[in-house]
């Protein structure tokens, strides 16, 4: 058995498992070890990345948008 189904394997298995979990204990130790391991986004992106995110953002705020079809029409050419 190939290592790629074998960890689908150990997956559904622990999916089984947890669906009959009635410890809450067991329950917020696995939320923790989830938490733990849960990575997010923004922390993986550079700051040329973040800072163009909070720009854009700032710019819908302040209603500096261009409607969808204006976009549309001045980027046809490369849809």
């Amino acid at each position: 058995m190939n290592s790629d189904i074998k960890v689908l394997d150990e997956k559904l298995e622990l999916i089984q498992w947890i669906s009959t979990v009635e410890d809450n204990a067991i329950i917020k130790k696995l939320m923790k070890i989830r938490n733990k391991e849960t990575k997010d986004w923004w922390d993986s992106i550079s700051d040329a990345e973040k800072n163009s995110i909070e720009k854009g953002i700032m710019d819908a705020d302040n209603g500096d948008v261009v409607p969808h079809s204006e976009a549309r029409k001045q980027y046809e050419k490369w849809l």
